[in-house]
């Protein structure tokens, strides 16, 4: 299943994912907000590359990334550990707002930056243990836009892929993380660079 890719509607979609509960909001912050907070967080967020192991094997990520939070609780996947820095005025801002959408308090934030077509972000879930068992993760993205896809773990007819757009938030939460996994793939189009912000909960 594909979602409307040019969806400017501010009313939420429920993705039709059986064993998952996922909401998309297309235009959560305004054109101009959503500008603004993307060359803010472009120059002031400091941003890293870590080497990532993948079957033995370690290279840099394809992308950057940070990690913010409003306690000292690290992060790990993948046989990386993030320490958080301090929230910035401009993520406050932002974990506001989608906590008034989603209520729940978010106590930490990790941040992709996708500097072109060629970087990405592969398949998987997020279901580390620091999350909890059914964690809900809220996505905030400014930017290009960039494909988003699904699959299920376990039933390989069931796909489901959309463009997360500039300003939106996608919402995952109940059992999505168990069942279903995503990722951002790479694209050959000549594209700008994109921030993704995903809140989360880790005590």
């Amino acid at each position: 299943m594909e979602l409307d890719v040019f969806n400017t509607s501010k009313q939420p979609v429920r993705l039709e994912m059986q064993d998952a509960e996922v909401m998309y909001y297309p235009a959560f912050f305004n054109p101009k907000e959503s500008s603004e907070f993307f060359k803010s967080l472009l120059h002031s967020i400091q941003w890293r590359q870590d080497n990532i192991t993948v079957f033995g094997k370690s290279y840099l990520q394809p992308r950057l990334t940070a990690l913010y939070a409003n306690n000292n609780s690290s992060y790990s996947y993948s046989n990386i550990t993030m320490n958080p820095n301090p929230f910035t005025k401009e993520l406050l801002l932002i974990k506001e707002k989608v906590e008034s959408e989603c209520s729940v308090k978010f106590t930490t934030c990790l941040l992709n930056l996708y500097r072109d077509g060629k970087d990405s972000n592969g398949w998987h879930a997020d279901n580390e243990k620091e999350l909890g068992k059914n964690p809900v993760i809220a996505s905030v993205s400014f930017g290009e836009d960039r494909w988003f896809h699904f699959k299920h773990r376990t039933n390989k007819n069931l796909k489901q892929k959309m463009v997360l757009q500039h300003g939106s938030l996608l919402i995952m939460k109940g059992k999505t993380q168990h069942n279903w996994l995503h990722q951002v793939p790479k694209t050959k189009k000549t594209i700008g660079p994109r921030i993704n912000i995903t809140f989360r909960v880790i005590q």
